[in-house]
């Protein structure tokens, strides 16, 4: 990764002193838009990639005017659109990858993604997709469960960030993969869960529940969307006894960069929907900037 520097603290240019103009390394976490679900006892939708520095890893280095990309979740099955994969989240050319759709429609397969879709019922698209799509170490995302066999109608749940898809082995929905939490922003905070499998309603089965960080569950008809700024995979949709339903939208990602409290200054966001704050942090201070929308990071 070009952009990620391996510079301590001490360096002058973390501190933003070079003749070029300023230059800080910054903590970051990029959590890339979960996928969408499959509706009528499909996939649960991936999480969205889930990739951070936070504490002690390698940090990025910025300087000047950077564009910061907060990926959007995919759409789901049984909308106009079909179920879709998440979109990436990114800051200059460090980047985390968008969830893998949920399998839909029978045949159509579960896709990889920053975590993996889950499977369903059908023999053609029973197995879960993989994850880790950006083949990064430490690894971004799991893989989706498989779904069920056919009868019963029942979805794999999708991959989340720290842990797979449940496959599913009865006529309920299998849940969605665990997402990873850090305390980036200041406070620990879970994202990227994945979302969980649907199940057919009409044979009486239950419903499986989203993973932890924001993974949707299936629902009792509709699938429920993954949660806005976490990177949670859809959930997918049940048959109910006459009809299919829809399934979850993925939820829309978020980027947060860190650095030392003192740098504030020389910081900038945009648009004014993105913050930047002071968080407490064991050298006194820290600034944190939160992107809930896309913009700009400047330097100076």
């Amino acid at each position: 990764m070009p952009l990620q520097s391996t510079r301590g603290g001490a360096s002058a240019k973390a501190f933003g002193f070079t003749a070029g103009g300023p230059v800080i390394d910054f903590d970051f976490l990029l959590v890339a838009g979960g996928g969408g679900a499959g509706a009528g006892s499909q996939g649960g939708g991936g999480a969205g990639g889930f990739r951070t520095s936070f504490p002690g890893g390698t940090k990025i280095t910025l300087r000047g005017v950077n564009t910061v990309t907060v990926g959007s979740g995919g759409g789901a099955a049984g909308t106009p659109t079909g179920a879709t994969p998440g979109n990436n989240s990114s800051v200059g050319i460090t980047s985390s990858t968008g969830g893998g759709r949920g399998s839909f429609n029978g045949s159509a397969v579960a896709e990889p993604g920053g975590s993996g879709g889950g499977g369903n019922y059908d023999p053609s698209a029973r197995t879960g997709a993989s994850g880790n799509a950006g083949a990064y170490s430490p690894p971004e995302g799991n893989n989706g469960g498989n779904g069920g066999s056919f009868p019963p109608f029942s979805g794999g749940g999708g991959g989340g960030a720290s842990a797979n898809g449940d496959s599913a082995s009865s006529a309920s929905g299998a849940n969605g993969g665990n997402g990873s939490s850090t305390s980036i922003s200041g406070s620990p905070v879970t994202y990227a869960g994945g979302g969980a499998g649907g199940a057919d309603a009409s044979r009486g089965g239950g419903n499986g529940s989203g993973g932890s960080g924001g993974g949707g569950p299936g629902g009792g008809n509709n699938g429920t969307p993954g949660t806005e700024n976490t990177g949670g995979g859809g959930g997918g949709g049940n048959n109910t006894p006459n009809a299919s339903s829809t399934g979850g939208t993925g939820g829309s990602g978020i980027v947060v960069l860190r650095c030392p409290g003192p740098l504030g200054p020389l910081v900038t966001v945009t648009p004014g929907t993105n913050t930047k704050t002071t968080s407490p942090a064991p050298d006194g201070s820290a600034t944190i900037c939160t992107f809930t929308v896309s913009g700009t990071i400047k330097i100076g």
